[in-house]
């Protein structure tokens, strides 16, 4: 399977440095004209546009993100502004609005640019077959929609807990393409605690693993199984293999291919490269944490269909300066909420990090490849997530 993985990411590797080389700007590759602004037309030659902010008791961003979508630089008659609010607070609720042609459809702690919709929106008018349009990652992602494409691949779907990617492989296999526009960037805010990380990372493993099983005819590649072989593998079969002598692991296996993988993943992020190390501990602990989730979502499990918020913080660290500000002046300030040490273990994590000292001890005493070392990092990683010393509190 390591091998499988390492021509897979050798693959990619070519793709990637090809792309860089032959690579065209998607206005180039496709109909792109800029809407024009005319005195004499006025607003008219731009589309009715639909903007979404779906949010779910997240009151510390929704300032963000409406005033972002109220900042869009696009004739107001032509655009509308829905927050879909499904929170227990009181909330308006208004009617789809049938007269739009395109849904652009953000988080509730998404910040696209001003001139988000003047890019965005061309691809769609010139391109009658491309359904979605599609911003570059950065913290998030952000999409247009072809609303006529929404209604032939059968709408939004609430079956699983990743309704945009069912939404998308439906719309794929109806023929319609997708534009990803990789210099226009939208900001948004990544999960503030580590406890939302991992609610976060569930749903992101959980969902497509759910999906895979109701789609599983209709879908040819299958791409949930890197998860159960970084963490059995690293985390369950090295260690074993320690107890055992009679099983050797080639240390091409153990050391030189999934080193070469690392290498090529971590091609894409030159800048953080110093993290690497880090980096893969972080992500061997995440992967028992991913792999439970891909579970529960192939067998539908209880949590399957979980949705847990992303905590956010907003503007939560200005919050606290002010009210540091406010003490200072003898003003009473919001008191801090209090997390209790229990809430933040994690057992299982803690389980497998007593798991790999053993292991580690055993090979210390009795091994000759040195495995020890890795496995006590990896050990003190385990002990650090299960008891919870990693995000951030405010």
């Amino acid at each position: 399977m390591s091998l499988m993985l390492f021509m897979e990411r050798v693959y990619m590797g070519i793709v990637i440095i090809l792309v860089k080389i032959f690579w065209k700007k998607p206005e180039k590759r496709y109909n792109w004209e800029a809407i024009q602004d005319d005195e004499e037309l006025g607003s008219t030659n731009f589309p009715f546009v639909l903007v979404q902010i779906p949010m779910f008791n997240e009151k510390e961003v929704y300032k963000i993100s409406i005033g972002a979508a109220c900042g869009l630089s696009w004739p107001s008659d032509r655009l509308v502004i829905q927050v879909l609010d499904d929170s227990t607070d009181p909330a308006i609720k208004r009617s789809y609005v049938k007269h739009c042609e395109y849904v652009a459809i953000f988080d509730a702690d998404f910040r696209p640019e001003p001139d988000y919709l003047r890019r965005a929106i061309p691809f769609l008018v010139n391109n009658p077959n491309i359904a979605l349009v599609q911003a570059r990652w950065r913290f998030g992602t952000a999409g247009v929609w072809r609303i006529a494409a929404i209604n032939e691949a059968g709408g939004w779907k609430d079956r699983t807990t990743v309704e945009d990617m069912d939404l998308a492989v439906r719309a794929g296999l109806k023929g319609w393409k997708f534009v990803y526009l990789g210099d226009l960037q939208v900001k948004s805010e990544l999960p503030s605690t580590f406890k939302a990380f991992r609610f976060q990372q569930h749903r992101w493993s959980c969902g497509p693993a759910n999906l895979f099983r109701k789609m599983v005819m209709e879908i040819v590649r299958n791409k949930i199984i890197a998860h159960m072989v970084t963490f059995c593998f690293y985390c369950v079969v090295l260690p074993l293999t320690i107890l055992v002598p009679e099983v050797k692991v080639p240390i091409w296996g153990a050391v030189y291919i999934p080193s070469v993988i690392t290498i090529l993943n971590s091609v894409g992020t030159p800048r953080s490269i110093h993290l690497l190390f880090y980096w893969i501990l972080f992500e061997n602990v995440m992967s028992l944490h991913r792999t439970k989730a891909t579970l529960i979502g192939l067998f539908e499990a209880g949590r399957v269909n979980e949705w847990v918020v992303t905590e956010k913080l907003g503007d939560a660290v200005k919050n606290k300066a002010a009210a540091d500000a406010k003490n200072k002046n003898n003003i009473k300030s919001p008191k801090r909420l209090k997390f209790k040490f229990t809430d933040r273990i994690n057992t299982l994590e803690l389980g497998f990090g007593v798991f790999l000292f053993f292991c580690g001890c055993y090979d210390f005493v009795h091994g000759k490849n040195n495995y020890f070392v890795y496995l006590f990092l990896q050990t003190i990683t385990f002990f650090i997530t299960g008891f919870g010393y990693i995000g951030t509190i405010v």
